[in-house]
């Protein structure tokens, strides 16, 4: 694209802040309502302590408040919302008050909410002038239920729509994004290993010099997610924590909760409660989990990254291996740098089973390369086999430079004990 056109669409894509105003003056609208709705509330009190309120008056004046409540949630929706789809974002994730719809909010979802929340307020209409129907005449109820119904049947109409319109968006967007995964590791339970490698760390794995990683058992069993056709078949109306943990590729999915903090000989369980605030995220930091198979260092890693998902943070989990696979593809593409930039869209990225493959020259360099891009800039999670004085036996002479970038803002969790799916392995054996 030419430097003029450039400019010229930045200029026009600059004018979205002409709205910013707008949403200023909803906010005065809002402080409207406050005092609509205390006058109304002051009013309510007076007549019941005078004894001039009867059980319709209070019905109809309770109706009104609920009405203005009403009012007001739809003013704070389109405030917050909007701004956030339409001028910029206002950056809530892990904000302890970010609301639920804001993480998957865009200009149809919140079309539909706006829809249902004035079918709400209409509801609240028409239920005043059935409870005050003998001051209502006959022509307003009518003319009331049919706008009531014109809103509900508005209202379906745009839901209906809204779900091939979504589900349109979520396949362009899956086509120029990353494709869906074709296998798993094998990381969170069990010892069955997969030779396969998901699509979007794909087929260049034949070009990384290794063999086929051995899985980390995790600390306790769990169900899989989905396989890779559900990945492409999501509900739209899902949650978007529950889109956030689907595209994050976990093998499986694990809670901290769920975590045996008994099991580890040497375990620090302080650093566990810290880092499951995701302050680590939010300043860009990384966490380190080392310590020797089945001792849980994936589920820890699992854990931590499904939390930052329901905190609002895109997250991408895959192996070391799988890493390699995906940044040797774009390389020999080409496109590095452009494929090290579109992982910034992702503030937390998990690296599984470092150790278990030792790579190249020129794989290591690779990982160099992302390590240090993301150097202050965005959070890592790693886990390992060894302590990371002993990664030059993986990533030979790159490894001073790495492990210098990746341990300089790093929390360095370190477990020991016997691996845990070998213990009820062997008690299962015992019985």
């Amino acid at each position: 694209m030419s430097q003029p056109s450039t400019t010229l669409g930045y200029a026009l894509f600059a004018t979205r802040w002409l709205q910013a105003p707008l949403y200023f003056g909803l906010v005065a609208a809002q402080g409207v309502y406050v005092y609509k709705f205390f006058n109304e509330l002051w009013n309510l009190i007076l007549r019941c302590v005078t004894g001039q309120a009867n059980e319709t008056y209070v019905m109809l004046a309770v109706l009104k408040l609920v009405d203005v409540v009403m009012i007001a949630n739809l003013l704070i929706m389109v405030i917050v919302g909007g701004y956030e789809t339409f001028v910029s974002r206002i950056g809530l994730q892990g904000h302890r008050d970010q609301p639920e719809w804001l993480s998957h909010v865009n200009s149809n979802v919140l079309k539909v909410k706006l829809a249902t929340a004035i079918v709400g307020i209409s509801s609240v209409h028409l239920l005043q002038m059935f409870v005050d129907v003998h001051h209502t005449s006959q022509h307003a109820l009518l003319w009331g239920t049919v706008i009531h119904m014109a809103f509900i049947a508005s209202a379906a109409i745009l839901a209906y729509m809204s779900g091939p319109m979504a589900e349109h968006g979520d396949r362009s967007h899956k086509g120029h994004g990353h494709a869906s995964a074709h296998g798993q590791d094998g990381a969170g339970g069990g010892y069955s290993v997969s030779t396969s490698v998901p699509a979007e760390f794909s087929a260049s794995a034949a070009a990384v010099r290794a063999p086929v990683p051995v899985p980390i058992p995790a600390q306790s069993t769990g169900s899989y997610l989905p396989s890779s056709e559900s990945y492409d078949s999501y509900d739209p109306y899902e949650t978007g924590a529950e889109t956030r943990i689907r595209a994050a590729r976990f093998p499986s999915r694990k809670q901290l909760e769920e975590f045996d903090e008994d099991h580890p000989r040497d375990f620090d369980r302080e650093v566990l409660a810290r880092l499951g605030k995701l302050d680590f995220v939010a300043s860009r930091r990384n966490v380190v989990f080392v310590g020797p198979p089945g001792t849980g260092k994936t589920h820890l890693a699992v854990g931590l990254g499904v939390r930052a998902c329901q905190a609002g943070h895109q997250v991408l989990f895959a192996t070391a291996a799988q890493w390699a696979a995906r940044l040797t593809e774009a390389r020999v593409a080409g496109r590095l740098a452009e494929e090290l930039a579109a992982l910034d869209a992702h503030p937390l990225l998990i690296v599984d089973e470092v150790g278990y493959t030792r790579f190249d020259a020129d794989t290591a360099h690779l990982f160099f390369q992302l390590v240090a891009h993301r150097y202050e800039r965005s959070s890592l999670i790693v886990t390992g086999d060894r302590p990371l004085g002993r990664w030059d036996e993986i990533f030979g002479g790159a490894a001073p430079a790495m492990v210098d970038r990746l341990a300089h803002h790093a929390e360095i969790v370190r477990l020991e004990g016997d691996s845990y799916r070998m213990r009820r392995a062997t008690s299962a054996w015992a019985e």
